[in-house]
């Protein structure tokens, strides 16, 4: 169980301009987060964490986030070895936003379950189009079939 208590929320001054962090969590018990490369700058992953992931990140300095569609902690990492060793955390103005700067760690250093360094390799080609085609804009590092097992 977790030994972090966050703190209730206070006056909107305090939140936005005070020096405690006062996370909101969502109706869902979620707070959104988005992962960040601490050397390069570069956007890896977006993820939600609840009070309790949070709480595991802030003590073992793994990120660990909540899977919505399995319903269950994960470290990033546990599978694949792409573990994200948390560097800082920050959050927003209104701190309804988690930003942590990690050190993407393991032999692949990516930390895309689809074996790219990013969770963000594709863009719009062209903004105007209305057909909404991707580009890919990076090179996968892995192959996820001979990372990721599947469980039976």
């Amino acid at each position: 169980m977790s030994t972090y208590v966050f703190p209730a929320r206070t006056t909107t001054a305090e939140i936005e301009l005070g020096t405690t962090l006062q996370p909101k969590f969502g109706p869902d018990g979620l707070i959104p987060c988005i992962a960040q490369d601490v050397h390069s700058g570069e956007v890896l992953m977006f993820a939600f964490m609840n009070a309790e992931s949070l709480a595991q990140t802030l003590k073992t300095r793994k990120a660990t986030y909540w899977s919505r569609s399995r319903n269950k902690l994960w470290v990033k990492g546990e599978e694949s070895g792409n573990v994200q060793l948390v560097q800082e955390v920050r959050t927003d103005c209104d701190q309804d936003v988690l930003l942590i700067k990690v050190e993407q760690t393991g032999s692949a250093n990516a930390a895309c379950h689809n074996g790219y360094k990013s969770c963000f390799y594709r863009r719009l080609s062209d903004l105007s189009d209305p057909a909404l085609k991707l580009q890919f804009t990076a090179e996968r590092l892995f192959d996820p079939a001979t990372v990721y097992k599947k469980k039976t």
